[in-house]
């Protein structure tokens, strides 16, 4: 019964997401109500467990998202996004354009999230196919792939940040091992699988075809741009050198503290104000008000994932988890191969990435503890899943088709065959991991 009841509120939610268009975060409180009074809770007891879930969810999150979208915020508004994509096309020449377009991706999709990212680089991507003659897709499918991959896969983004937290997950270890598994990801899904589709040809349209790019004098260095947007990787890294290498110590103390996912970011952030901002010529008011609208653009993505916390919590407290783990305990099914198939599923069904991400983990959250396999990989296996075969109920999807003026048809055989190669790459780089570490 209890698997019955898990099942329904995953339909409820697929039909008050994408049939009645309801908010996702209203869907999610619902979908709690729904499954704690059908497994018997007491009604005050409901409310508890949402009122929990949501406070535990946002604790940590709220840190880590609010700084991620500064940083986000200040590396675009700076120019340091454009100025990576045109030293890296510069660097590796006209014949690598891929190669380039993949590491900008990567380098710019760290700190931001996958909409922003996609927004300002492709009027970037655009100029690049018109300098070059170079298909427009064969151009920009790389860049895309590295910021799908940074978004599913890699804290500080959303969605993993969040499942980490459900798992208790290192978020150091999941960002390293993230990387590891991004990388072949990457790779197949974007610059070889870009090389299959130069049939496809992309029209896009006139407004979209004219970026207003800064000036190339009022960029930031290349230096500056990159070390700001890759400066929370590099004081993580640090922090987890200095666990592993280090004895116990002062030096290790302070490495592990600079290295904490919080205080990297704050420190980024902080360096970004000054290298990006105040040291450009801006003065602090207008820096403050640009932090101040990356902090409103989360509004949302916070509230769907206290949303899918206190789902999971109505899921542990009304012991439906429990009773699921317990009936897949037996089961020869890997718990990594079960969590990537649980947030496919839910990802065709609702289409974001974020809801399927999030409400898989709840889902299969007490398998770590029975099983024993590792909470990184979890993250990564849901990561992994969360971004499969995206279509016309997935808004990626028809932002990739408006901007490049694509047919639906088109854009399934491009968009969503990329997605689900990132999706079957990030399994089996997992699968592999899981026997090495």
């Amino acid at each position: 019964m209890p698997i019955i009841i898990a099942v329904l509120g995953i339909l409820l939610l697929f039909v008050l997401i994408a049939r009645v268009k309801l908010n996702a975060f209203l869907a999610f409180i619902i979908v709690c109500l729904f499954v704690g009074i059908f497994q018997g809770m007491h009604l005050p007891d409901i409310v508890k467990s949402i009122q929990r879930g949501i406070g535990n969810t946002l604790g940590f999150l709220v840190l880590i998202l609010g700084l991620g979208a500064m940083l986000g915020k200040l590396v675009a508004d700076s120019g340091a996004a454009q100025r990576i994509t045109t030293r890296m096309v510069d660097a590796f020449g006209v014949k690598n354009v891929q190669w380039a377009m993949v590491v900008t991706g990567f380098i710019v999709g760290i700190p931001m999230f996958y909409s922003v990212g996609f927004v300002i680089l492709i009027p970037l991507v655009f100029t690049i196919a018109i300098s070059t003659g170079l298909p427009l897709l064969y151009v920009g499918l790389p860049m895309l792939t590295s910021l799908s991959v940074t978004h599913g896969y890699l804290p500080p983004h959303p969605a993993p940040t969040a499942i980490a937290a459900m798992f208790n997950a290192d978020i150091g270890k999941t960002l390293m091992y993230g990387i590891v598994i991004a990388i072949p990801a990457i790779l197949v899904a974007g610059p070889l699988f870009a090389r299959t589709i130069k049939n496809v040809e992309a029209k896009p349209l006139k407004e979209f075809y004219n970026p207003v790019l800064i000036p190339e004098e009022e960029l930031p260095s290349t230096a500056l741009s990159i070390l700001t947007a890759l400066l929370p990787i590099i004081l993580i890294g640090i922090g987890i050198a200095g666990e592993n290498l280090l004895s116990e110590g002062l030096l290790q103390e302070i490495l592990i503290f600079l290295g904490n996912p919080v205080i990297a970011l704050l420190i980024s952030v902080l360096v970004a104000i000054y290298s990006l901002g105040i040291s450009r010529g801006k003065d602090m008011k207008t820096v403050m008000q640009s932090i101040s609208t990356s902090v409103s653009t989360i509004t949302m993505i916070l509230l769907i994932i206290a949303g899918a916390g206190a789902l999971k919590e109505v899921l542990i407290d009304s012991k439906v988890s429990e009773y699921i783990a317990s009936s897949l305990e037996g089961s020869s099914i890997s718990p990594l191969i079960l969590a990537w198939l649980i947030a496919t599923a839910i990802r065709v069904s609702v289409g974001s990435a974020t809801v399927a991400g999030l409400t898989a983990a709840g889902i299969v959250l007490p398998l770590t503890a029975s099983t024993g396999v590792s909470a990184e990989l979890m993250v990564l296996a849901i990561g992994s899943g969360s971004l499969m075969l995206s279509h016309v109920n997935d808004t990626g999807f028809w932002m990739f088709k408006e901007y490049f003026n694509l047919t639906v048809k088109e854009t399934l055989s491009t968009w969503t065959v990329m997605e689900t190669l990132v999706g079957i790459m990030g399994l089996l780089g997992v699968l592999v991991l899981n026997t090495i570490i």
